[in-house]
């Protein structure tokens, strides 16, 4: 039997990438593709609600009106032993101890060559945790000696909540309360909350050192 596996990612050039890598595997074919957020968790649940439910769900971290960590925690609130393999653009440190907080069988980066794709599948698919090297790193500095989080060892801005560090990202990237509040569909109002907690919790005055701050954590806007 082969893996089934949905594709989610916005760009179609990607999704046919990956689509062509995981056919060349033999064992693995792409059953569905999703090309944002609500997508992706309807397709799950028609796939399952047909009896033919993937066995790997490949998630994009910056999907379009949902964002991949929003779509990775209502998977596993839905359907817990899906595995939801991650992927991204950004460098690990940013989102890979997070995805694997909020469920996820692995964390790859778009960077990674094919056979290490096919891989990654392949493990999560067998109940496996898929992790490089930099990610377990990355894993074991957020990790205390206790086998909790080391809050007081993590950067600040490691320090938020997930939503939090959201409107973080953005408003290092220039965006107003407005912007952010259309993008994320939240209003302007909660928006401002967090923007105050965050100024709060990294320590800075206004959004030109917040942007600098970002900066300063090894090219954050990146």
């Amino acid at each position: 039997m082969r893996i089934r596996v949905l594709v989610c990612d916005d760009h179609l050039i990607v999704r046919q990438g990956i689509r062509q890598i995981l056919a060349d595997a033999g064992d693995i074919a792409v059953t569905g593709e999703a090309g944002s957020g609500p997508e992706a968790v309807a397709q799950v649940r028609a796939a399952a609600a047909a009896g033919t439910p993937p066995h790997v769900v490949l998630m994009d971290i910056a999907m379009p009106l949902r964002d991949g960590l929003d779509v990775l925690k209502q998977l596993k609130g839905e359907f817990p032993k899906l595995p939801v393999l991650m992927l991204s653009t950004y460098p690990d440190r940013q989102y890979a101890v997070r995805s694997l907080k909020l469920g996820a069988a692995g964390y790859l980066n778009k960077s990674a060559d094919s056979e290490q794709m096919i891989d990654a599948v392949r493990k999560v698919a067998g109940g496996g945790l898929f992790i490089t090297p930099s990610v377990a790193e990355q894993l074991a500095s957020a990790m205390g000696a206790g086998g909790g989080p080391a809050d007081e060892a993590l950067p600040l801005h490691e320090r938020l909540s997930r939503r939090e560090y959201q409107v973080f990202r953005l408003l290092a990237t220039g965006r107003s309360v407005g912007e952010i509040a259309e993008q994320l569909a939240l209003s302007p109002n909660t928006v401002s909350t967090y923007r105050a907690r965050i100024l709060e919790k990294t320590g800075v005055r206004n959004d030109v050192e917040l942007a600098l701050y970002a900066v300063r954590q090894d090219g954050l806007q990146a």
